[in-house]
C-alpha cells in the first residue's frame, strides 16, 4: 500500500483488520524516510503530551481553581454588600429611637457621672453644695396589672447655696447635659448677706435591668 492507496480508502466501509493487514504489507513500512518522519512526529506529539500533562495542565487546573475561588468570593462580597446596605438602612431607621432612649435613660455608671457634673457645675459657678444624696430608685410600672416595671425613677435630693446668678448658670449647665434631668421640686430662699439657698429634688430615669434587685 502506498500513499495514493491510503487516500482512496473509503472510511465509511472501513475494515480495521483489513486496514492493519494492508498497512503491515505496505511499502510505507519499508520507506525509511517515512518511518523517520513518522517517528519524529510521533515523538514530538508524545513529548508535547508529557510536557502538557506534567507541567502545563496542573498550572491550568490550579488557575481554574483560583478563578472559581475568586468568582465565589466576588459572589459572597456581593451578598455581604447587600446585607450591609440592609443593616445600614435598619440602623438609620432605628437611630432616632435609640438617640431618644439613650438621652433619656441613665446607667448606674452615668449616675455617678451626674454627681461629678453637679459638683463641677457648682464649683465653676461659685456655689456651695450643702447636701447631695441619691435616694432609693422608684419602680414605674406599666400594664393593667401594674406588674411590669417600665423603668426606674432615681431621685437625687440637693441643697445648694450661693449667688443667685451663679445658681441660674448652674441650672442652665445641667439643662444642657446630654442626658435628660428632671427638676421635680425646687424651693429657693434668700439668705441675708449670703445670696440664696436652693433645696429640691431632681430625678433621672434608669432602665429596669440596671436597677432591679
Amino acid at each position: 500500500m502506498n500513499l495514493s492507496e491510503l487516500k482512496n480508502i473509503d472510511l465509511k466501509n472501513l475494515d480495521i483488520k483489513d486496514l492493519l493487514e494492508k498497512v503491515k504489507n505496505s511499502e510505507l513500512l519499508k520507506d525509511k524516510k517515512f518511518l523517520t518522519k513518522f517517528g519524529i512526529y510521533f515523538s514530538s506529539i508524545l513529548l508535547f503530551l508529557i510536557i502538557y500533562y506534567a507541567f502545563i495542565n496542573p498550572k491550568v487546573e490550579a488557575q481554574k481553581q483560583r478563578i472559581n475561588v475568586m468568582l465565589q468570593n466576588e459572589e459572597q462580597t456581593r451578598v455581604f454588600k447587600g446585607e450591609i446596605t440592609g443593616l445600614k438602612a435598619k440602623i438609620k431607621k432605628l437611630q432616632p429611637d435609640y438617640d431618644k432612649k439613650s438621652k433619656l435613660f441613665h446607667s448606674q455608671k452615668e449616675v455617678e457621672g451626674l454627681y461629678q457634673n453637679i459638683s463641677d457645675f457648682a464649683s465653676t459657678n461659685s456655689l456651695n453644695i450643702i447636701n447631695l444624696n441619691k435616694e432609693n430608685p422608684v419602680a414605674i410600672t406599666s400594664g393593667k396589672k401594674k406588674k411590669n416595671v417600665a423603668y426606674f425613677k432615681i431621685p437625687v435630693s440637693y441643697e445648694i447655696s450661693g449667688n443667685y446668678l451663679g445658681y441660674l448658670k448652674f441650672r442652665r449647665a445641667l439643662a444642657k447635659s446630654n442626658k435628660v434631668i428632671n427638676f421635680d421640686r425646687e424651693q429657693i430662699t434668700v439668705v441675708q448677706g449670703s445670696g440664696i439657698k436652693s433645696v429640691g429634688t431632681l430625678s433621672i430615669v434608669g432602665l429596669p435591668d440596671e436597677y432591679k434587685k
